[in-house]
């Protein structure tokens, strides 16, 4: 997956101590993500998901953001190995811009980051309306549930101009509104905009309001509708892991959109870099699918109790598996 010619855009570099250091650490990097990160986001994301649908009655608003975010993560650890195990610098015949299965594994990406990106700004707006305008119900599980439905639906409509652009490179040019549509540049900085631009900004407004938010609990606040105190924690992790790893990618697409908008011959030193970049970034969003479980494991204090009760329920032969039994407990460590 890695390559350095993009020193001077030549091959010879490849031969430099520097370059087969950097090479072999980013491949040793790639490879620590593929046979641990890959396993521990799929195992991660899966056991999130189940344990809080089988304790439904349970699940808070939080919880609801944090099982949308869970599927999306799932969907991108499933794509992790192609990404990580494909050629360098994108330069295969099979992955290049316009290949099908370039276009095919990148809509479901882009679907993912959206919906990982949309449920992390609406995770912080409710959360402040939580904080701001207890007891009055607006950012219930119930209406998280319909929000997180729209989430994906408007994932979905934005992607498809990914869709677009694929069908209309295979049918014939002399079409004129399909020849327009032939603008990969426009839809990569639609992405940037949709994708990034605006639930970034919903999420640094959302935490403006909460670090305005003074106000005490008072003997009506007590009751089991409040979220945890660990939940603002929680949160604000999340915020910062989330947009953390997924800034350098829309930072390249953006970087890439106005290099090839510039409509001059781009120095193949400078394409080889942005590949180079590209990749990189890539493999920090990927990461995301495995680190956002993580922390929730660790700083929800109600996950352990919901994922005892989904191993109770799991047939282990013709019993039921016990709660101590070794490989629960070590999830549960």
């Amino acid at each position: 997956m890695w390559g350095c010619g993009w020193f001077n855009g030549t091959g010879l570099v490849e031969e430099l101590p520097a370059c087969q250091d950097l090479q072999l650490g980013l491949s040793l990097l790639s490879l620590l993500g593929l046979v641990v990160g890959v396993p521990v986001g799929l195992c991660y994301n899966a056991l999130l998901v189940l344990a809080n649908l089988h304790s439904k009655a349970s699940m808070t608003m939080p919880d609801v953001y944090f099982v949308n975010m869970a599927v999306a993560g799932l969907v991108l650890s499933a794509l992790a190995p192609v990404h990580l195990l494909g050629p360098p610098s994108s330069q295969w015949a099979l992955w290049s811009a316009g290949g099908e299965v370039h276009v095919a594994l990148q809509i479901p990406f882009n679907v993912s980051s959206l919906v990982a990106m949309y449920s992390t700004a609406l995770l912080s707006l409710d959360h402040y309306i939580e904080r701001a305008l207890p007891r009055t119900y607006m950012a219930s599980v119930y209406n998280t549930r319909h929000v997180c439905g729209f989430v994906w639906g408007g994932a979905l409509l934005t992607s498809f101009s990914s869709l677009l652009f694929y069908i209309c490179s295979h049918v014939s040019t002399r079409a004129l509104e399909c020849a327009k549509m032939q603008n990969a540049e426009a839809a990569d900085a639609t992405l940037v905009f949709i994708g990034y631009v605006v639930p970034a900004l919903a999420a640094l407004y959302a935490l403006v309001l909460l670090s305005r938010v003074r106000r005490e609990d008072t003997p009506l606040d007590r009751d089991t509708g409040r979220l945890e105190p660990s939940a603002h924690r929680l949160l604000v992790a999340t915020v910062c892991t989330q947009f953390g790893l997924w800034t350098p990618h829309y930072l390249v697409l953006l970087g890439h959109t106005v290099l090839i908008s510039r409509g001059q011959p781009v120095d193949a030193h400078y394409l080889g870099l942005l590949h180079f970049v590209k990749d990189l970034s890539k493999l920090l969003a990927f990461s995301s699918s495995f680190v956002t479980p993580l922390l929730y494991r660790y700083m929800n204090q109600s996950f352990p109790g919901k994922l005892r009760r989904l191993m109770k329920k799991l047939p282990c032969g013709d019993r039921h598996c016990s709660p101590d039994h070794i490989g629960v407990q070590q999830v549960l460590a």
